[in-house]
């Protein structure tokens, strides 16, 4: 496939490659079907974890993997029901031990969280769901599909044909291992603050965390930006508009803690 053809694909496929999505009703253009995004993310995230394995980056605290694993618990009972869908996923949660100020959750509940972020920052259990849930809510999103979208078109329409096609695989975990790095979009972060904020209240975690966590993450950044921050970009008005989401989340919250 040419250069040219390449182009004319990926331009074709673009006007037939938008869906709305099922939670947020916002367009979005998808290059791969969630069953290929899984099975890519599947192999990134076990790559992921056996390289940490392997390096003693796994943590063996098993009061703090029980304490995530109780509160991201929580969160995974309220995300299939926002997203019936994800019912099926097969979730995992890992903690890793490293000073990084970071969390992620890849398509189809493959999920981590840096020992960095709650200790450094002190975290709650309420902190800790708002970045779990701000996590998850990307992949209920569809998020993840948004970006392995987009690293395909970074590389040229790479095995493009295959891809649509649904008949090979393997271009995809290349893809799986860039996405990762690529940063959402404002548009996405406006979006995963809103639903994370609401499934957390849901699942029975203080709105009001979303606030004291971003204010924590935000002096954290020192002479530069931490690494939750580097793909994760906050615009000014961020703390602003998630202190205008709490009062809407409150009630969902005080019914989950009834």
């Amino acid at each position: 496939m040419n250069h040219k053809l390449v182009v004319t694909a990926l331009l074709a496929v673009t006007l037939v490659a938008c869906q709305a999505n099922p939670i947020s009703g916002r367009k979005q253009l998808v290059l791969v079907s969630e069953e290929q995004a899984q099975a890519s993310s599947a192999q990134a995230y076990t790559q992921a974890i056996s390289a940490a394995q392997k390096n003693g980056k796994l943590s063996s605290n098993a009061a703090l993997n029980s304490r995530i694993k109780r509160i991201t618990d929580r969160l995974i009972v309220e995300a299939k029901l926002m997203y019936p869908p994800s019912r099926d996923w097969k979730w995992s949660v890992a903690v890793i031990d490293e000073p990084a100020l970071n969390a992620w959750c890849m398509p189809g509940g493959k999920m981590a969280i840096y020992t960095g972020i709650i200790q450094k920052l002190a975290l709650t259990d309420d902190e800790i769901a708002q970045v779990m849930g701000h996590e998850i809510t990307h992949a209920l999103l569809g998020h993840g599909r948004e970006r392995m979208s987009r690293a395909i078109a970074m590389q040229g329409g790479m095995t493009l044909g295959s891809i649509l096609a649904g008949r090979d695989l393997s271009g995809l975990a290349p893809v799986a291992d860039i996405a990762l790095t690529l940063p959402n979009s404002r548009e996405n972060e406006s979006e995963a603050d809103r639903y994370g904020l609401e499934l957390a209240a849901r699942a029975g975690y203080d709105p009001r965390a979303a606030v004291r966590l971003w204010e924590k993450i935000g002096a954290a950044g020192g002479n530069g930006p931490p690494q939750f921050l580097s793909t994760h970009p906050a615009p000014a008005n961020r703390i602003q508009t998630l202190n205008a989401l709490v009062p809407k989340m409150m009630p969902l919250y005080e019914k989950a803690r009834r």
